[in-house]
């Protein structure tokens, strides 16, 4: 097997992503983006054996920011993916191979532990991964939660037909009163985008992670055809908007909100009624609307979602261990840190554990 690093400028990354069904997540160009907010440098890994191929990028994150004192010598790294659904991407023939894919993750353990990669956390692409999630090993691949996608390939009928019966009724009156739904141009609409979105995040109190900076929001015009705008307007006020990512057939929901003003109307319903038919003309497979906050299955938003289709997929999040000697060491460190015991860190669902918050 032959295993590269790839940086983010190396043409070899487009090229390997050519022969592979991907998503943006996977682009240099969105990885770069990742790799600016975090302020963490970003690779790819690539295994290959001729014509099967195993693609994962990731960002580097320094540990010296669990355990300062006791790393003033040493670099120790971990792994993330960027936000959103990366994951493993896999050429045709590689798919259907545990063989391959299992003993690619091992070539690939073995390059992180060579950078002094402590451990790796990976989010698995939910519509991608149905394709090889039953050759990962439990608990390597962790289910977290259920997503929801609309299944473009049907007709529209049967899209509207699959819709709760509220939405649709929302719907409908959301175009009685007169709100209309359509793509823009981002780069004309990134202010009133921002504004929509920020007084959404404020008025949900979300966590911090759900925050980006002005700088975020520009450089995400660099995704050019990939990146779409879809806004509601009121006569001539915007009081909806939301961003769609496109790639290989599937369109993402990436970050949207709504006026709290407007908030009754759920100009939101008639906003995705209108992306999931876009999306369709455009000859996609997937409109995918995620899951719920922190992939619960719970909460309004993911209620929401699930009334405009019954398709759901599994997600799941990768949790790699690659030095269990130094993932210990840090462990260890941690669980003294914050003074708790180091058995109720390993019994934390968070990963890697010893970023557990106290």
């Amino acid at each position: 097997m032959d295993v590269q690093i790839l940086a983010l400028d190396d043409p070899r990354w487009l090229q390997v992503l050519d022969g592979i069904r991907h998503d943006v997540y996977h682009l240099p160009t969105y990885v770069s983006i990742e790799s600016k907010r975090l302020k963490a440098p970003a690779e790819a890994i690539v295994v290959q054996d001729k014509n099967k191929i195993l693609f994962l990028p990731y960002l580097l994150r320094s540990c010296k920011d669990v355990c300062s004192d006791h790393l003033k010598d040493k670099e120790i790294l971990d792994i993330i993916s960027p936000y959103g659904y990366s994951g493993i991407a896999l050429s045709p023939e590689a798919i259907g191979d545990p063989i391959f894919i299992q003993s690619s993750l091992q070539e690939s353990i073995k390059a992180f532990k060579d950078k002094n990669i402590c451990s790796a956390f990976f989010r698995l692409h939910p519509i991608l991964s149905s394709q090889y999630i039953e050759h990962l090993d439990s608990p390597t691949a962790t289910p977290d939660g259920v997503t929801v996608s609309v299944d473009l390939l049907q007709p529209e009928s049967k899209i509207w037909a699959h819709t709760r019966k509220g939405h649709q009724s929302t719907i409908n009156k959301c175009k009685r009163l007169g709100l209309q739904a359509r793509i823009v141009p981002y780069a004309e609409s990134i202010e009133v985008f921002t504004s929509i979105y920020t007084e959404t995040m404020n008025r949900v109190s979300a966590t911090q992670s759900y925050y980006f900076n002005q700088d975020y929001f520009e450089n995400l015009l660099n995704l050019g055809d990939k990146l779409h705008c879809c806004i509601v307007e009121n006569a001539d006020q915007i009081v909806a908007a939301s961003l769609f990512f496109e790639c290989c057939g599937i369109v993402q929901a990436h970050l949207g909100g709504t006026r709290t003003a407007f908030m009754p109307q759920s100009p939101f319903s008639l906003l995705l009624h209108h992306m999931r038919l876009w999306a369709k003309e455009q000859g996609n497979e997937f409109l995918h609307l995620g899951g719920g906050v922190g992939g619960s299955q719970e909460d309004r938003l993911f209620k929401f979602k699930s009334g405009f289709s019954k398709q759901q997929h599994d997600f799941y999040t990768l949790r790699l261990i690659v030095n269990p000697e130094v993932y210990a060491e840090l462990l260890q460190h941690r669980a003294q840190a914050i003074d708790v015991p180091v058995e109720q860190l390993q019994q934390s669902t968070f990963f890697p554990a010893y970023r557990t918050a106290s």
